[in-house]
């Protein structure tokens, strides 16, 4: 059940549970593959963007790739919450643009 208060590491522990409870755990998984189908939901974001312009139907498949980064992070141990604060400050202290061009 979702809980407002909840921080993105519980985000991540709910759906790698659901992920592994649903069977896509059932044997091990191949890195590249689940990040192209990280890549697979920007793509349908995208498609949506560009057919629609329906901003529900964009934030799903934006939702659908986040759902695909935790359950990613919950099966690799990876502490994406702690790495996302560090990136933010990391951020603050660049400077306009990066200095590239786009």
């Amino acid at each position: 059940m979702h809980n407002k208060n909840w921080g993105i590491n519980k985000y991540i522990e709910e759906c790698h549970g659901i992920a592994k409870e649903k069977g896509w755990w059932d044997s091990e998984r191949n890195d590249g593959e689940l990040i192209a189908l990280m890549h697979s939901e920007l793509s349908e974001a995208l498609e949506a963007m560009r057919n629609h312009g329906v901003v529900d139907n964009i934030a799903e498949e934006l939702a659908d790739c986040c759902i695909r980064i935790f359950d990613y992070c919950g099966a690799r141990k990876i502490n994406l919450e702690d790495t996302l604060i560090k990136k933010i400050e990391y951020n603050k202290t660049r400077p306009y643009r990066h200095g590239k061009k786009f």
